[in-house]
């Protein structure tokens, strides 16, 4: 009679002792790319509906692909790994903010979403905390893992948004940085998904440290 043993998960050496990766964990990353990919491929439909498509009907068709971005982007956001908790939540509140000013616009507005946030910039003073959140995964990815499409990203997204909010960049330029946004966002969330598993888990240590330093505080 022959038994079968199970190979012993990998054991890693953290900044705070040693720790392993569970299966838990590893789902967790996948839910994440998910979300960024069904995100990006959202985005970028939009965007190239708006770029190749001079036909007003299309804007009706936004706000359905913005409410898919705007789901897949909290799924991310709740599922990523950030050492710092309060910066975390930080950016879940930024995206609630965004996501309830989105909603209110497009039940309180006859115009399409998209048209209302375009012609009324001031819009953005909620809607926009959807894109802060972004901008802070792109910002996290850029430090973590020195990604060039996502250091472009963290500049291009405030300064295509707050551009427009204060109405100093042309329409054709602001025309180039939603293309260049849409393709790079591409870019990075193809990229992550063929990025090994636990460089995105992060040093469990460090989460059980703050956790522990946090607890001793309360």
């Amino acid at each position: 009679m022959t038994t079968q043993t199970l190979s012993a998960p990998e054991v890693y050496q953290g900044q705070f002792g040693e720790f392993t990766i569970t299966q838990s964990d590893r789902t967790g990353v996948i839910i994440y790319r998910a979300g960024l990919m069904v995100a990006a491929l959202s985005f970028a439909i939009g965007s190239a509906l708006v770029l190749l498509k001079n036909n007003p009907t299309i804007f009706t068709t936004l706000t359905p692909l913005y409410a898919c971005f705007s789901l897949a982007l909290g799924v991310s956001l709740f599922t990523i790994h950030i050492y710092m908790a309060s910066l975390h939540r930080l950016l879940q509140i930024f995206w609630a903010i965004g996501s309830i000013s989105a909603i209110a616009f497009a039940l309180s507005s006859s115009e399409p979403l998209a048209v209302t946030v375009y012609n009324h910039p001031v819009t953005l003073f909620g809607v926009g905390f959807t894109f802060v959140a972004l901008t802070g995964i792109y910002f996290k990815e850029a430090f973590c893992f020195n990604r060039l499409e996502t250091k472009v990203l963290t500049i291009t997204v405030p300064l295509l948004l707050l551009g427009h909010l204060v109405g100093i960049i042309p329409i054709q330029a602001q025309q180039i940085l939603l293309g260049v946004w849409a393709i790079l966002f591409l870019v990075f969330a193809l990229r992550k998904v063929v990025q090994a598993i636990p460089p995105d888990i992060g040093d469990k240590s460090v989460f059980a440290y703050l956790k522990n330093q946090s607890s001793v505080k309360v």
